[in-house]
């Protein structure tokens, strides 16, 4: 039988902190590549062009990542503080709309607490990771709370993510399961039982 997951502290904080430089890292090597292309002196202007636009590109994706981070695991003000969905909504789209993804959101302006917001954008987090091929992500208001749906060619619940939503995981949890585990750190903490389940092309994530 599963037990629930125990982390201190600075296992957490560590965690979470691997999961963001590995978010960063692919993005912040694009524009060491590219810089070292336009730096040699043997690149001829199409390549050096090539390498212009992917630095761009990279910049605006690390850009993206931080702001999202920023909201959805950072400290977002002193306690007590509320953040405006609005904001969410910007970094969400920000972060998530790839040219494969778009993002509906038919949440009202309004300022909630600042842990609401941030298990918002994890949850949103959770659901894109379930359509790698891209899709939609619907994200809606529920009574106490939010759920997300997210739609797309082979979306796939991984067979571990309830019970790391849950904080009863069966195995060790590592930087890349921490993700639904904070999620559902999150939601407990807001007073809200979360949970995630498959519907044919949707996977729905709820918090209530």
């Amino acid at each position: 039988m599963s037990t629930a997951v125990v982390l201190d502290a600075l296992d957490l904080a560590a965690l979470l902190c691997s999961r963001v430089c590995h978010d960063l890292i692919s993005p912040a090597g694009a524009i060491v590549n590219g810089l070292e292309v336009m730096e040699d002196k043997g690149s001829d202007e199409e390549t050096k062009t090539f390498a212009l636009d992917l630095i761009k590109k990279s910049a605006t994706q690390a850009s993206a990542k931080l702001q999202f981070c920023r909201l959805a695991f950072g400290a977002a003000g002193s306690a007590g503080a509320q953040i405006e969905l609005g904001d969410a909504e910007k970094v969400a789209r920000g972060l998530l709309e790839d040219g494969k993804t778009t993002l509906v959101w038919n949440l009202p302006r309004a300022l909630v607490a600042k842990n609401r917001a941030k298990l918002l954008l994890n949850m949103l987090l959770v659901a894109s990771g379930t359509i790698p091929r891209g899709g939609t992500l619907m994200a809606e208001p529920m009574s106490e709370g939010y759920q997300v749906s997210a739609r797309g060619l082979n979306a796939r619940l991984g067979p571990t993510t309830a019970d790391l939503l849950a904080g009863s995981p069966a195995e060790p949890v590592n930087a890349h399961a921490i993700q639904p585990v904070y999620t559902g750190i999150l939601a407990r903490d807001c007073g809200l039982a979360i949970t995630a389940r498959i519907q044919a092309d949707t996977v729905v994530v709820t918090a209530c």
